[in-house]
């Protein structure tokens, strides 16, 4: 008898201590997942919409946004950023300006020529810190020179800013800056492939790469190294208006946006992943063009050890004078403007530490 109460205290001892423990432990871990729960709970906010109009639709430009978005950089700063579609028939600036976005995409030259108009908007970040565009050839044309383009047919998108800038170039470069334009519709390297016309105005990051992975070869003359002033293109925007009253919303907005930014000079792959991942399938069916232009475009966003978005007077003084000079920018009536209050198209007060 003895015997058998001591082979039942040796055999229940251990079981009941293993009963205490495995409940201690099951106890913690509801403990700890019921305080994650009301902690949770507890701090979800309401998030406050910001709608964001492209320039395009989405590249490589637009990669630090959506790098944000994959990371849930927005949602952080308490905001649902809704991206809207792109649209050919109204522009970033006018649904701005509008008060149907919040903040938009543009370029340097729309900036000027909306504040021409009487609808400014204010550039709030320079998404690319110097001018990545200029005039290509085919290599197989002969052209070597910007002066050789003197009388041959530039394909044009139909802005008044052209003429004077690409004249400049050729002058620079000892042309007389006469040419012919013709306005073209379709893809600028299919028209010089099919020989249209003669040169186009491309941007090294995009039709750059997309001839060099097609194998068709140019010959790229750089605006910003040809008589012509650098300045920053494309640039965030947003309303004066939207600027005065809701600060701290775009400086919560510029914070996970320039995170994106940041995060895609140093990581380039894995952001055009990011890009790619953020977008519905089909959007990009040559891949192999968003990696090699996110390659070209990251270490561009800003200079090394600059900050990315910071904008300078130079840049948004010496080129838009530049064009309101030269009778590039025109009113609502269509008549030339001559000067614009240059300091108000932008403004950094937005940016991280600023």
């Amino acid at each position: 008898m003895r015997g058998r109460t001591r082979l039942w205290v040796s055999i229940s001892i251990p079981v009941l201590l293993l009963v205490i423990i495995l409940g201690a432990y099951f106890w913690q871990q509801r403990a700890v997942m019921s305080s994650n729960t009301t902690t949770s709970n507890t701090s979800k906010t309401p998030l406050t919409t910001v709608r964001l109009a492209l320039d395009w639709t989405p590249n490589t430009n637009h990669t630090g946004i959506f790098v944000a978005e994959e990371n849930h950089w927005y949602q952080q700063e308490g905001i649902n950023l809704q991206i809207l579609p792109y649209s050919a028939n109204v522009t970033p600036d006018t649904l701005v300006t509008t008060g149907k976005a919040d903040v938009g995409i543009s370029s340097t030259e729309q900036i000027v020529s909306d504040a021409a108009v009487g609808q400014p908007v204010v550039s709030i970040a320079a998404i690319v810190e110097h001018n990545t565009s200029g005039l290509a050839v085919l290599s197989s044309s002969g052209i070597t020179n910007p002066k050789q383009l003197d009388g041959k047919v530039y394909g044009a998108f139909g802005a008044p800013y052209e003429t004077p800038v690409i004249s400049q170039v050729i002058k620079h470069n000892g042309g007389t800056g006469n040419f012919k334009s013709v306005t073209i519709d379709i893809d600028p390297i299919q028209a010089l492939q099919s020989h249209r016309v003669d040169f186009v105005w491309v941007f090294a990051g995009a039709e750059g790469i997309q001839a060099k992975d097609e194998g068709i070869k140019l010959n790229f003359f750089p605006i910003s190294s040809n008589g012509i002033p650098d300045y920053s293109t494309p640039d965030l925007i947003t309303s004066p208006t939207e600027a005065a009253q809701k600060a701290d919303l775009l400086k919560r907005f510029m914070a996970a946006t320039a995170k994106g930014y940041e995060y895609a000079r140093q990581h380039p792959q894995q952001a055009a992943q990011d890009l790619i991942a953020a977008n519905p399938k089909g959007t990009f069916p040559d891949q192999k063009y968003v990696f090699d232009s996110q390659d070209y475009l990251s270490p561009r966003y800003a200079d090394s050890g600059q900050q990315w978005g910071l904008q300078t007077a130079a840049s948004w003084t010496n080129y838009p004078q530049f064009i309101v000079q030269h009778d590039g920018v025109t009113d609502a009536a269509g008549n030339p403007v001559h000067s614009i209050n240059y300091s108000s198209l932008y403004t950094n007060k937005f940016l991280p530490g600023q």
